[in-house]
């Protein structure tokens, strides 16, 4: 009698932990499932961050809209010395006069220029401005500058200064240019074919030694060599000669030549007249 208490007392005991062996998962699909979770892990790029890639794909792509800026009209609008450009009421670029207070302030002495009615001013901003507020007037077609630096006293030029001068500006010239030959490293100062000319010019330097010589050497040497005497003149007359290029130098294309001779050498004005 004991043993079938005993007995069914057992298959109690199996029957009531069945259902909860069942409910546990199968030891296989536990493995299976863990395989699979690696391998989407394993799919994100090398170096990436899973978090943020799954993020990323939920970000909403921001358009950016360029900005659209409009062309000044006046940027390739040219006016002249003393004239600015701007704008009409059609948003047409037209050149008036430059207001001679808007000028930048001058940086020193050099900066200075003085007219030709021998009145100084800051900058040469400063006198074309001036000027072109007396456009049309009888003292406005008058006006030029005169030469660079503050007004000062120039003596007149003699009669046998001024048969000299032709010589000594040439001389200038042409160390002018053997100056520009020498400093013209990559920077392109001048054109091969002007390269190769000055370089004749720089090699004949030292022919003749500095000193006196007689006329007649000197004679001889400038009929012999006249191309490369003459060159720098045409050097810098093709320099001067380029609004318009017509074969003549204005009193405009004369300016940057004259302004910086008149306070070395006095006889420059009477020169070019």
């Amino acid at each position: 009698m004991k043993a079938w208490i005993f007995f069914l007392v057992c298959l109690a005991g199996r029957a009531l932990a069945a259902p909860q062996q069942e409910a546990l998962p199968d030891e296989t699909e536990v493995v299976e499932e863990t395989v699979a979770e690696v391998a989407e892990v394993a799919e994100v790029p090398v170096g990436a961050n899973p978090v943020q890639v799954e993020v990323g794909e939920f970000e909403e792509v921001e358009e950016t809209e360029e900005e659209v800026v409009a062309e000044n009209p006046c940027q390739n609008h040219h006016c002249k010395h003393g004239k600015v450009c701007e704008l009409d009421e059609n948003n047409t670029p037209m050149c008036v006069c430059q207001d001679p207070t808007s000028c930048p302030a001058p940086v020193g002495e050099f900066e200075k220029v003085c007219s030709n009615d021998n009145k100084t001013f800051d900058s040469s901003c400063h006198f074309f401005a001036t000027k072109c507020t007396l456009e049309g007037t009888k003292k406005g077609h008058k006006l030029h500058l005169d030469y660079i630096g503050p007004c000062k006293y120039i003596p007149p030029c003699l009669d046998s200064e001024l048969s000299e001068f032709p010589l000594r500006m040439r001389d200038w010239l042409k160390n002018v240019l053997v100056t520009l030959y020498e400093r013209d490293e990559g920077n392109n100062l001048l054109t091969e074919k002007q390269k190769l000319r000055v370089k004749k010019i720089h090699e004949n330097e030292k022919r003749l030694e500095a000193g006196d010589h007689p006329v007649e050497l000197l004679a001889r040497d400038f009929e012999k060599n006249y191309n490369m005497y003459i060159f720098p003149v045409h050097w810098q007359f093709g320099q001067l000669d380029q609004h318009p290029i017509d074969g003549y130098l204005s009193h405009t294309e004369l300016a940057p030549l004259r302004a910086p001779l008149i306070p070395m050498e006095h006889c420059t004005t009477r020169f070019f007249e």
